[in-house]
């Protein structure tokens, strides 16, 4: 029977690479999948088991493991939903907008370190794909060129790509690793900034001295836009202060990271209101108008929340769950481990961790990097901010950008400015390839030599 579940998880992991192909949104294979293997599992009675760190496999009922697991995965889509919610506020006031009005230069060189910089300070606090959709917005306003404009929107996913790998908040993998207790903040910006910065610094020096970025681009005229809203830069500051809130409400309070995003979309929702002037209805919904002829930011903000997203990851964490409580990825990960020939201890250990996590970040550009990172989570029963947590962090944020369907960032530009597939390939890839061996190394080179871990 674990060969049937092994089955039908390959076919729906296939359906969910091959989306593009199929033309099927990739949450439909991913719900399908979960249901079809809790199912087999409830049917057959099968033995299920929780997997405790130091301990290994101990059984439970099955209504209470699929309560365990849901209740982690609730944690995770209710700390995006919130996440998701402040970013969509902000942008109801066009707070974005303020990003555009600190870009005064026309030099292709400079606009592009600029562009690529905030690519990666933006994504480790608003999140890889909504700085991307922010960006290249941006980018569509500054430059008519739409040549010019893919070469941008490449390095954008590269920079946001690596921006997100070393916040607990940039990127769905980071996130997941930090409310599994897998790393702390503190501990993961200290191992993995740094080779993050050469991961999008290096393919960034290398494209600014190509000559498709070398003379200025050319002013229409047109750049004439006015905010939306005069509190657009209150809200912008607002909303970004509060995220970053949210690892400091954990560290204080030590209670999971959605109470903290809560407290913060509250915080937020509440000078929203007020600044929209909007009176409070619960049967305003979808942007209606109230009596008064308001509109509520809030609700408008939630209906526009990237659900899909949210309903995939729903179903693939669950999926993985599966497999995990059927002790599937613990035993892979003992196979694994012994197939390979002994060198030492320690030596050994560090040499399998390092290979299996650059096979990940290599995989991620093919295959989605959430459930890698949620199988590496079941795999590994390593302690609290051990490097290769750190490492399986850098390598599933940043190995995506090698292909444009390897992450959510490259995904969303790829629709914002229909990019081609292999264009990019051809042209961005290689590039994203060695940013992300270049930091990789700096990693290794930083915890064997400097950290000392």
């Amino acid at each position: 029977m674990e060969t049937i579940i092994i089955i039908v998880f390959v076919l729906g992991y296939l359906a969910i690479t091959l989306e593009h192909n199929l033309k099927i949104d990739k949450l439909i294979p991913a719900l399908g999948m979960m249901a079809i293997l809790w199912a087999i599992i409830a049917l057959t009675h099968m033995d299920v088991y929780e997997i405790i760190p130091g301990v290994g496999k101990e059984a439970h009922h099955l209504e209470g493991v699929l309560l365990h697991h849901l209740g982690k995965t609730a944690e995770i889509l209710v700390f995006l939903l919130g996440a998701m919610t402040i970013v969509e506020i902000i942008d109801y006031f066009d707070g974005f907008s303020t990003i555009k009005g600190y870009i005064k230069t026309k030099k292709k060189g400079s606009l592009l370190w600029i562009i690529s910089s905030l690519a990666f300070v933006l994504s480790a606090i608003i999140d890889n794909l909504t700085a991307t959709i922010v960006l290249i917005t941006i980018l569509q306003k500054l430059i008519k060129e739409r040549d010019l404009r893919l070469w941008f929107a490449g390095l954008i996913i590269i920079a946001a790509n690596a921006g997100g790998a070393w916040s607990p908040i940039g990127d769905v993998t980071t996130t997941m690793l930090w409310i599994a207790n897998k790393v702390t903040a503190g501990v993961l910006v200290e191992h993995v900034l740094i080779p993050s910065i050469f991961c999008f610094v290096i393919p960034t020096f290398i494209a600014s001295r190509m000559k498709v970025f070398k003379g200025s681009i050319e002013d229409d005229g047109s750049d004439n836009d006015k905010p939306k809203s005069k509190y657009g830069a209150v809200m912008f500051y607002l909303g970004l202060g509060a995220i970053i809130f949210v690892p400091i409400f954990k560290t204080v309070t030590h209670l999971p990271p959605y109470m903290g995003m809560m407290l913060s979309l509250a915080f937020v929702a509440t000078f929203a209101e007020i600044y929209s002037s909007s009176k409070f209805s619960i049967s305003t919904i979808d942007g209606e108008s109230d009596a008064a002829g308001h509109h509520s930011p809030v609700h408008s903000s939630l209906s526009k929340i990237e659900l899909p997203s949210i309903l995939f990851f729903l179903g693939i964490l669950l999926a993985v769950a599966a497999l995990e409580s059927l002790g599937l990825l613990f035993d892979f990960a003992g196979v694994l481990n012994d197939s390979v020939p002994r060198l030492g201890t320690e030596l050994h250990s560090t040499i399998i961790s390092d290979l299996v996590v650059l096979l990940l970040g290599v995989g991620s550009a093919v295959i989605d990097n959430v459930p890698l990172v949620a199988a590496s989570i079941g795999m590994f029963q390593i302690g609290l901010d051990e490097p290769a947590w750190h490492f399986i962090a850098y390598s599933a944020g940043t190995g995506g950008s090698m292909l444009i369907i390897g992450s959510a960032a490259g995904v969303v530009a790829m629709g914002m400015e229909k990019i081609d597939f292999f264009w990019y390939f051809k042209k961005i890839s290689w590039l994203a390839l060695i940013g992300f061996l270049s930091g990789a190394v700096v990693f290794i080179l930083m915890r064997n030599f400097i950290l000392n871990v």
